[in-house]
């Protein structure tokens, strides 16, 4: 809009200065002609009335004095020469010392005797003055040519352009004024409606598939605002719309697989145990002296296999009902070490410079957290393994309490590290992998990570980050 009113006033400025040079034009023709008529009808008069004979030759006599008048009267310098091109007689004052006046050029002669009106303006600028100079053939009452008419005209635009200097003076002042409230609408305009496009481009970056995106509840102020704000509604509504079912999608696959993991787990039970009953089954004899120990052994197997279903079950169960969030003020150290009295291995050794570093979790949720990595450190452990240790220490550092779980196991293979804490994952022979899946998930609830170092051949260790909690002295 600006450029446009720019562009518009430079346009209006041109013209009006072709405008005005225009009319200067025609008004300093129009005023020649009008003098140059004037001055005609006075010469005719006074020709008219003269006693001298209407030569060309006398012509210096009849206007010997009433030239000056004729000058004095229209304010004009009068010039009157022979036909030839010589001056004869002139209202301009001379003396004796000036040169004689030079004719009138041969070419402007020629050019006035060959018009149909017998006149000729000669119009050439002098020192950046516009002079005209008209020249007339004088006829007496006959139309017989007596002589040449020359009035010389210096074009005096000084009116004009004061007028036209006041008119741009005026226009810049107008398309001045216009510009301030162009720039003060177009300010105001793009606030308005770049406060929108901020709004509209801060919710789309905003905009992620993995979380619940609002909808832009904005009043628009153009119908193509409207129309984006539009789209980008209907856009978040395919966007949950697509979520929800690749959600649905998701568990449903996780679900099937979890299903798959289950039940080749229970089944890994209970073909040892089919086995065990039909092998009873076929020797069974009530006559054998070692019946009974035969029937004990029988009854461990299957209490083991039993056993090994039971923690199947319960580990699914666990990791299908995640904990719920607890806010609870706990001393790490002292939960820790309670957590630990359940283990009756003497390698596990327990350290902690500071006897109080409080964070808030759910007690049960650490002890289980606890308990998990220390199974996992035991369970890392080969058994013809002289020599073991599992080390829990915690620390402080900065605003955080690290629980570190430390065993000279086996370690952890390169290929199974980025794997390490998918539910269903797991290096053991048996069990269903849930341990470390659900330790991430109690731990991330809480604002807090789970990382670990491994070496293969030497050991790994767990390190638990929470945020601490500043108690007031």
């Amino acid at each position: 809009m600006i450029v446009l009113i720019l562009i518009s006033s430079v346009l209006l400025a041109s013209i009006s200065i072709i405008q005005f040079k225009n009319e200067a034009r025609e008004y300093h023709q129009q005023r020649l002609e009008a003098k140059e008529n004037t001055i005609r009808e006075h010469i005719n008069y006074i020709l008219s009335t003269t006693t001298y004979p209407l030569t060309t030759r006398n012509l210096p006599l009849i206007f010997k004095d009433r030239i000056y008048e004729l000058a004095d009267i229209h304010n004009q310098e009068i010039n009157i020469y022979g036909l030839n091109g010589k001056l004869l007689k002139s209202s301009k004052a001379s003396f004796s010392i000036d040169k004689p006046a030079p004719p009138i050029p041969k070419f402007i002669l020629k050019l006035v005797q060959s018009s149909i009106e017998k006149r000729y303006v000669d119009i050439k600028s002098v020192d950046g003055l516009r002079k005209r100079s008209s020249y007339t053939v004088i006829k007496d009452d006959k139309f017989k040519p007596l002589g040449i008419l020359n009035l010389p005209y210096v074009e005096d635009d000084g009116f004009y352009e004061n007028e036209l200097q006041n008119f741009l003076i005026r226009l810049g002042q107008v398309y001045t004024f216009t510009l301030l409230i162009a720039f003060a609408l177009a300010y105001f305009l793009s606030a308005y409606i770049t406060q929108s496009l901020k709004t509209i481009s801060d919710r789309i970056t905003e905009t992620s598939f993995n979380q619940r995106n609002e909808k832009i509840r904005l009043k628009a102020n153009s119908r193509e605002i409207d129309t984006l704000i539009k789209a980008y509604n209907k856009m978040v509504d395919e966007l949950e719309e697509s979520a929800a079912k690749l959600a649905q999608s998701e568990r449903e696959e996780a679900w099937r697989e979890m299903a798959k993991q289950v039940a080749h787990e229970i089944k890994n039970p209970l073909t040892p145990m089919r086995l065990t009953v039909q092998s009873f089954q076929r020797k069974f004899d009530p006559d054998d002296p070692d019946l009974k120990q035969k029937i004990n052994d029988y009854s461990k197997t299957l209490i083991q296999q039993i056993d090994t279903m039971g923690a199947v079950a319960s580990a699914f169960s666990n990791f299908a009902s995640m904990p719920a969030q607890q806010n609870e003020n706990l001393n790490v150290v002292s939960v820790v070490d309670l957590a630990l009295d359940i283990f009756n291995e003497d390698f596990i050794k327990f350290q902690s410079d500071e006897k109080v570093i409080v964070a808030k979790m759910d007690r049960t949720q650490l002890i289980r957290v606890i308990t998990n990595l220390v199974k996992n450190a035991i369970q890392a452990i080969p058994d013809e393994q002289p020599q073991k240790s599992v080390v829990v220490a915690i620390r402080r550092t900065d605003d955080w309490v690290k629980i570190c779980v430390s065993d000279n196991g086996t370690g952890i293979a390169p290929q199974d590290a980025p794997r390490i804490f998918e539910p269903k994952f797991t290096t053991k022979s048996s069990g269903m992998g849930l341990g470390l899946g659900i330790i991430k998930n109690i731990i991330e609830n809480y604002k807090g990570t789970i990382t670990f170092e491994t070496e293969v051949g030497k050991g790994t260790t767990f390190t638990v980050s929470l945020p601490l909690v500043h108690l007031n002295p």
